[in-house]
């Protein structure tokens, strides 16, 4: 094991050690109740079972029989989530053949942040993801299961529905992806269409048969974003089968991985002798080896926030120090759209995550001794599922990457650490991601560009003002002043700008997206504007240093004449209603910093 994997898993250890326990106590204390059946009463299980056939009430009277929870973020609306629509059956032919019983248990709301980017909608992105994690312990809130299998995929679904089944802990749980769709138009060119659009060099009908060609099909887009991100970090942890975050929807190999993953949740259920549940599989050494994954593949930096909450979900505290800690040794192993030019389905045709896996481990980059679902040791992740005839089977994955400029070995990295970085100074504290920055991009210091809005941003960069070296710097966009959407919209501008020669860089205690790519962006910034932050009392035209290489951000002025300034407080009330946002005024009032997770269950791990 790497020595500084080590120190950080340790240090994750002890500052946790109270939480963790609690936590601990908490799950064995309702696993000593289980099969929660037998604690209803008649009337209770006669409901549970009313819609079920004979066949399945009579298994469910049987309390040596697993039922199986289904929790699902399938909807029409996201290409990643409709592919589920089949599943429920496929899950519950698979639990027939077992002698068990699968329940769809309760749906989840799941929002597709590519249709709402720039839009009001976004605004209740973020806040989305513990809405999931109430409904989904909502769900499971009937206690009639042995097991719970997860369906989703993108942004802030899958940490939603992790931290919601965690209050479940004691229960085996897998997550079952659907796929990514299959490439469409190269990032590379959907990239430069975008940069003509934002010049005014295309028009809309363009613009929007570049979209077509890239956003296709079923299944999950195909760049390197939050959604992809999560598929990675929950492999790594142990929580998929070994192989299937990339497999294709409607295939069947991906039918054959959905059935198995069903009869191998059963395998591990109280019912069949199972003793591990979902809260000791997510502990300290798993989370590391998320983070790790996180930082080898250059993944989302939203996940700055959502790995956070729900480290703290399964009482565990992290912070962006273990982060940046970590960053430091971990190398750079892939070049995955926004950090290369390729995308998932290149990575996983590559070698994917069984290769990436077997690399970190021989490199003493990843926890072995870790409990997943197929059993204990992440050697087992290795391993890259595929069909003979209808039979699945795993084979050792590839010994060479098919596609080294993708996806290389640990020994010949594509730089020697993760690319992110904690930013501190009279500015606040945030991060930034720079394994898609070009190196002398790293450090920026000139005069700062303000704006309320990022809307405001468009205007000014039509009338030709952003022509100059310039920090921008978009505040009131954090989880208390709006609910800190993704400024992705921003990105075709400020990479213009760049490409013009201008020295630029933004500033914003909003989120960028798992899409961040060339230009450098200091995001998640706290104290946020709408609390008072620093950033409230930027002007134009003050002089701003961000230095991604030694972590600083901060304003270049004296301290005394910049403190005495009074904070801007816009009218932010636009921004609380329509769109339902006026039901989410509770949320922004409670919300933690993006340090703790950006969570509405408090500073500390609900309980």
């Amino acid at each position: 094991m790497h020595p500084t994997i080590h120190t950080v898993t340790q240090r994750i250890t002890e500052r946790s050690r109270a939480t963790r326990q609690d936590y601990l106590g908490r799950m064995n204390e309702l696993s000593a109740r289980s099969p929660h059946r037998s604690s209803l009463s008649c009337g209770n299980l006669a409901h549970g079972f009313a819609a079920c056939n004979q066949s399945d009430k009579n298994t469910l009277k049987l309390m040596n029989k697993a039922n199986v929870a289904m929790v699902s973020a399938y909807n029409d609306m996201l290409s990643a989530h409709q592919p589920y629509a089949t599943f429920p059956d496929i899950i519950r032919e698979a639990a027939h053949g077992m002698g068990s019983v699968a329940q769809f248990a309760g749906g989840t709301p799941a929002m597709c942040d590519g249709v709402t980017q720039g839009q009001p909608g976004m605004e209740l992105s973020l806040f989305s993801r513990d809405t999931i994690a109430m409904s989904t312990a909502i769900a499971l809130s009937h206690n009639m299961f042995d097991a719970t299998l997860l369906l989703g995929i993108c942004d802030k679904i899958v940490p939603g529905l992790l931290i919601g089944a965690l209050s479940f802990g004691y229960l085996p749980t897998i997550l079952i992806p659907a796929g990514p769709m299959p490439s469409g138009l190269p990032n590379k060119e959907k990239q430069r269409i975008r940069q003509l659009y934002a010049e005014g060099k295309i028009g809309k009908d363009e613009l929007l048969e570049a979209e077509s060609k890239s956003y296709h099909s079923p299944g999950t887009c195909t760049f390197y974003g939050t959604a992809n991100s999560n598929q990675l970090l929950v492999e790594v942890m142990g929580l998929h089968l070994p192989g299937a975050a990339f497999v294709h929807p409607n295939t069947p190999l991906r039918d054959q991985l959905t059935r198995t993953a069903t009869e191998q949740v059963i395998r591990i259920s109280r019912p069949h002798n199972g003793e591990l549940g979902l809260g000791d599989m997510v502990d300290e050494k798993s989370i590391v080896n998320a983070l790790v994954a996180l930082l080898v593949t250059g993944g989302s930096t939203n996940h700055t926030l959502h790995w956070v909450a729900i480290a703290r979900a399964a009482g565990i505290i992290i912070d962006w120090n273990d982060y940046a800690e970590l960053s430091t040794v971990v190398p750079s192993m892939t070049r995955i759209y926004p950090n290369g030019e390729e995308d998932v389905n290149a990575f996983h045709d590559a070698g994917g995550t069984p290769f990436l896996i077997r690399e970190l481990l021989e490199g003493g980059y990843l926890h072995n001794d870790v409990e997943t679902v197929v059993g204990h040791g992440l050697e087992r992740y290795t391993l890259m599922p595929e069909l003979e005839g209808e039979k699945l089977v795993w084979q050792p994955a590839r010994e060479k990457s098919l596609y080294p400029d993708v996806l290389s070995n640990a020994a010949e990295a594509f730089a020697p650490d993760g690319g992110l970085k904690v930013l501190d100074g009279n500015l606040g504290r945030g991060v930034i991601k720079v394994s898609a920055v070009a190196r002398e991009h790293h450090r920026i210091e000139a005069p700062a560009v303000v704006f309320n809005d990022q809307n405001e941003l468009k205007t000014a960069f039509d009338a030709g003002e952003l022509n100059m070296d310039c920090i921008v710097v978009v505040r009131f966009q954090g989880p208390r002043s709006n609910g800190m959407p993704e400024l992705h919209k921003l990105t075709p501008y400020l990479g213009v700008l760049q490409d013009r020669g201008f020295k630029v860089g933004l500033v914003t205690d909003g989120r960028m997206s798992g899409a961040s790519g060339k230009v450098p962006a200091a995001i998640h910034v706290y104290p946020e504007a709408f609390e008072g932050g620093a950033l409230a009392r930027v002007q134009n035209g003050d002089l701003i240093c961000l230095d991604a290489d030694k972590g600083v951000l901060s304003i270049i002025l004296d301290e005394a004449e910049f403190t005495a300034r009074e904070p801007a407080k816009p009218d932010l009330s636009a921004y609380h209603k329509g769109y339902g946002r006026e039901l989410f005024g509770w949320m922004r009032r409670v919300v933690s910093t993006p340090e703790e997770g950006a969570s509405v269950f408090g500073d500390q791990p609900p309980g």
